[in-house]
């Protein structure tokens, strides 16, 4: 018998949380959320979303034991962008069995159905700093701290519940040189001193420059980012809470931050250094040895992850990519780090993908969001 409950109290919203670390507790490939941000999701004072969001999370029991859980999310700021009537369905785990999967997803639809939506589509966040996409392809692979792993059943009881295809990316492995292709530094530089670019993340600590050019920054990867499938702008205090995650992750070495001669952000790229072990061996809890090593893994890492790459729409298609690239390549040789891979890029953001052409890589992992009209 399954039955699913509205997580209303702390008790229930503690299992919410810790539900997927149990699910997984044997797969060395999922990588967990940090649990206190899980805590924070329907919290007005801590989810900076939720002024343009609306929420409610499930639990599923079978025999008395949680067998699954969903959040259903109503993203108002992305509903009157596009002008569409969606709910989202987002943190779905769940055992193996269609009938807990249908009944998660049944508490979501009627969610929407109660605020007028049309539409069920997910696995999508409140924005894209939050994990998104349903792994289908790569499951021997360990997860990055930015991206889901599910098992591969999930594929299965989602479009068995009618749902089709909708948003897909790719994730890539890099092959890193010994050496920089000579090729790629020599065009890196004729494009700097064409278009009188100047790398400020070179001359100024992260904390001067996230204080100087922040909000430039992300106002920008918000404008490039705007024409992507289902994006939402990070404004407000939402912005202020990356800003406050990049001082703290990002390692300025594989960070570039471009601006022209009139001092305006045109190009920023960031790679981050890997957590994902960190988080893994502290089961996504903040204890002190869990610190240490997250303080480890930033300062002096051995894996990178790909954040995201953004050029203002004006420069874009003349180099830009490539010279903040060329950058973090350099160091990334030179730190001797021994692992590079992206994060999700959509197949249709052609931008993206045909940056990489100077760079050997391949597709490790495909993911794909699903949707549903709603009857």
């Amino acid at each position: 018998m399954v039955i699913v409950k509205e997580v209303k109290s702390k008790r229930d919203l503690r299992k919410f949380a810790r539900y997927p670390v149990q699910l997984y507790k044997n797969c060395p490939y999922y990588v967990p959320s940090f649990y206190s941000d899980e805590l924070k999701i329907m919290d007005p004072k801590k989810n900076f979303s939720l002024p343009h969001c609306e929420v409610k999370c499930f639990l599923a029991y079978q025999d008395g034991k949680v067998a699954g859980r969903i959040a259903g999310i109503i993203q108002k700021k992305y509903n009157a962008i596009a002008d569409r009537k969606c709910i989202r369905f987002s943190r779905f785990d769940c055992i193996d069995d269609a009938e807990v999967a249908q009944k998660l997803m049944d508490a979501v639809v009627a969610f929407g159905k109660e605020r007028g939506m049309d539409t069920v589509h997910g696995p999508w966040g409140f924005n894209d700093q939050d994990r998104e996409g349903l792994l289908i392809e790569g499951f021997d692979r360990r997860a990055t701290y930015a991206t889901n792993y599910n098992y591969p059943y999930y594929q299965k009881l989602i479009e068995g519940m009618g749902f089709s295809a909708e948003s897909e990316w790719v994730e890539y492995d890099f092959k890193i040189p010994e050496k920089l292709d000579e090729r790629i530094t020599t065009i890196s530089r004729y494009v700097q001193k064409k278009l009188e670019l100047t790398e400020v993340a070179e001359s100024k600590p992260m904390k001067q420059l996230i204080k100087e050019y922040g909000y430039k920054a992300l106002s920008m990867v918000n404008d490039a980012y705007a024409v992507l499938d289902c994006y939402v702008p990070v404004e407000g205090k939402e912005m202020d809470n990356v800003l406050d995650q990049f001082a703290t992750i990002i390692n300025p070495r594989y960070f570039s931050l471009l601006v022209d001669r009139n001092n305006e952000v045109v190009g920023m790229g960031v790679l981050i250094p890997s957590i994902a072990d960190a988080l893994i061996r502290g089961r996504g809890r903040m204890t002190i040895p869990t610190i240490f090593r997250l303080l480890k893994a930033i300062k002096s890492p051995k894996e990178l992850e790909m954040a995201l790459v953004a050029v203002r729409a004006d420069y874009q298609k003349k180099g830009v990519n490539s010279l903040m690239m060329a950058r973090i390549a350099e160091n990334i040789i030179e730190d001797k780090i021994e692992h590079v891979e992206s994060n999700p890029e959509l197949v249709t953001n052609l931008a993206v993908q045909t940056q990489w052409t100077s760079f050997e890589r391949e597709i490790v992992k495909r993911r794909s969001t699903y949707t549903k009209p709603i009857e």
